[in-house]
């Protein structure tokens, strides 16, 4: 059998030459889209609450939020390519931020939000436990 390579998620540079293969145009959303986690959001999230999308990529869960209401929603991924292209994209959208940053090394104050959102966020914890050693 051949050996494969893992994928290395938590560095900033596989995702910078993944985004770049992939363009400005593409968008792709985790495990779930807006229509299937909404009615989970209107249970325990209030519209105008302080939003973090943690990992944003280049999905359209954000503008997706937003077309239903949401005003607030800061959007962070480590991959700084993803982020200009979104940054572009949404420009139009002052209710989206967007930031190149690390999840394991944030500079936000703890009550800078009122809920931290990230869909895959089981996948990755161990990487800030390493980090953070």
């Amino acid at each position: 059998m051949g050996e494969y390579a893992t994928p290395s998620y938590g560095d900033a540079p596989y995702w910078d030459e993944r985004y770049e293969k992939e363009g400005p145009e593409k968008t792709f959303d985790w495990y779930q889209q807006y229509t299937g986690l909404a009615p989970i959001f209107d249970l325990y999230m209030n519209k105008a609450s302080k939003v973090l999308m943690v990992g944003c990529g280049n999905a359209v869960l954000s503008e997706d939020m937003v077309q239903n209401g949401y005003q607030d929603i800061w959007n962070i991924d480590i991959s700084s390519v993803v982020v200009d292209f979104m940054k572009q994209r949404n420009s139009n959208i002052p209710q989206l931020k967007y930031d190149t940053m690390n999840v394991c090394s944030m500079g936000f104050d703890e009550s800078t939000f009122d809920v931290v959102l990230d869909k895959v966020w089981e996948q990755f914890y161990g990487e800030c436990i390493c980090h953070d050693k």
